[in-house]
């Protein structure tokens, strides 16, 4: 019988486990050369929002998809991301990878040093897509790219985080600490939910109190021009000439100044600020009308406000005009800007604050939703919004929740953010904004506008 020293031995049990490791590692990982599938990659996205290929880890730490994850976990929006390496198939791969994952949402994907996005209508504009995209395409560090992307979209996509996600933001599994914590809900019950429920509420009031005081700057600002409008005024209610008519049109828009401050000290949501704006536009009105008598004119129908910014006063007539990327409707316009547009030139547009920069109210964000609801009423906000940021996301199911209802028909139908469509969805409507996905594998070019390859 041959001894086995114990040196030996102990020599022989560590090259057997390390074999043993090497063949599980070979089996779990894929092969060198060949592309995950974009069922794996599909699964991995209906656990956690972030998808780093093996092949692909230099491009983004651990830590920093950890980071990401939380990031869009926290704000409980359907924001997808995948980075995967250069040499990743392309052909159909926005569309293959939506229909595998099957949830509705937003989906980026760095690719290589390229990346790009797609959503969902319901979820974003492919207008907001293709900008967002835009804004980050000259970076080129993922994680800056990646990081600069998700801040700008979770402002303003709308829809929820889907269940499948859960509440824990780590990687690679379940942890204990999460089995320890479904644990404790369990055993908490009503008790549990109620957190659960208390922590969100907090955290979508967060949400409308940052909202509100965004909005809260531009309100100001139109208080503050009708305000000076009446400053401006030349008129007394007992100077000669002076009658019954003109007074009360003074009357009435001193009353509406009086109501814009009032309601806006008192505003408390994004919602609340429709009646300010609806009181401003009544304002404006009735100095027309005043005009009107001082001067003996006919008196001006009531229309709505300069559709590009309603501190021009009262539209004079509508005109055909088309945002980027918009197709044409007309809009009510002032005087100046509808002697603007026939002449070939701009409109003079009310810019606001953005995340990324000044923008059209119409493309800064969903608050502004209430604010062009007060001037221009349910019935017409649709016609003149279709097309634009705010109007796609007026069209989302989850908006009247966020911002109040009352806009007028901006039905967008069909699943909202984070709900579970399947493969029931337009190809056509998940970001076609240049070209679909008809397989030209063109990745890049032109801030959004893939060629249809990808």
């Amino acid at each position: 019988m041959k001894v086995v020293t114990p040196t030996r031995g102990l020599a022989g049990l560590l090259i057997a486990l390390a074999l043993a490791a090497l063949t599980l590692l070979s089996a779990g990982a894929p092969r060198a050369g060949a592309a995950t599938s974009v069922s794996t990659i599909a699964a991995a996205l209906r656990e956690s929002p972030v998808y780093v290929d093996p092949a692909a880890s230099g491009q983004l730490s651990e830590a920093d998809a950890n980071a990401l994850e939380k990031q869009i976990k926290d704000a409980d929006k359907p924001l997808f991301i995948a980075v995967l390496p250069k040499d990743y198939p392309k052909q159909d791969l926005f569309t293959d990878l939506r229909t595998a994952t099957g949830v509705t949402g937003l989906y980026a994907i760095r690719l290589g040093d390229e990346f790009s996005a797609r959503a969902d209508s319901t979820v974003l504009s492919n207008a907001a897509v293709r900008n967002l995209v835009t804004s980050v395409s000259d970076e080129s560090n993922a994680k800056t790219q990646l990081d600069d992307f998700t801040d700008r979209a979770l402002t303003n996509m709308g829809g929820s985080a889907p269940a499948s996600w859960g509440s824990d933001g780590s990687r690679g599994g379940v942890s204990a600490t999460g089995l320890i914590t479904v644990g404790a809900i369990l055993l908490a019950g009503g008790a549990g939910a109620y957190t659960l429920v208390r922590r969100n509420r907090r955290r979508h009031e967060n949400e409308q109190r940052a909202a509100l005081e965004r909005l809260r700057v531009v309100v100001d600002e139109d208080i503050t021009a009708f305000g000076e409008e009446l400053d401006r005024l030349d008129f007394h209610p007992a100077e000669r000439g002076a009658d019954d008519a003109m007074r009360a049109d003074y009357e009435r828009a001193l009353d509406a100044y009086d109501t814009a401050k009032t309601s806006m000290a008192q505003a408390r949501r994004p919602e609340d600020v429709r009646p300010v704006t609806q009181a401003l536009d009544d304002g404006r009105f009735s100095l027309a009308q005043l005009a009107a008598r001082r001067e003996r004119r006919p008196l001006p129908e009531r229309r709505p406000p300069c559709f590009f910014d309603p501190r021009h006063g009262p539209s004079v007539a509508d005109a055909a005009w088309s945002p980027p990327s918009g197709a044409a409707r007309e809009v009510p316009v002032c005087a100046a800007d509808r002697t603007r547009l026939a002449d070939g030139r701009d409109p003079v547009i009310r810019e606001v604050d953005s995340d990324y920069g000044r923008r059209p109210y119409w493309e800064a964000g969903p608050a502004y939703g209430p604010w062009a609801g007060g001037y221009f009423g349910g019935g017409l906000l649709p016609g003149l919004l279709v097309g634009t940021l705010l109007g796609s996301m007026m069209a989302t199911p989850g908006y009247a929740t966020d911002y109040g209802s009352g806009y007028g028909d901006f039905a967008g139908g069909g699943y909202e953010g984070g709900d579970v469509s399947g493969a029931d969805f337009d190809s056509g409507d998940f970001g076609d904004f240049g070209g679909g996905f008809g397989g030209g594998g063109d990745f890049g070019g032109g801030g959004g506008d893939f060629g249809g390859g990808f």
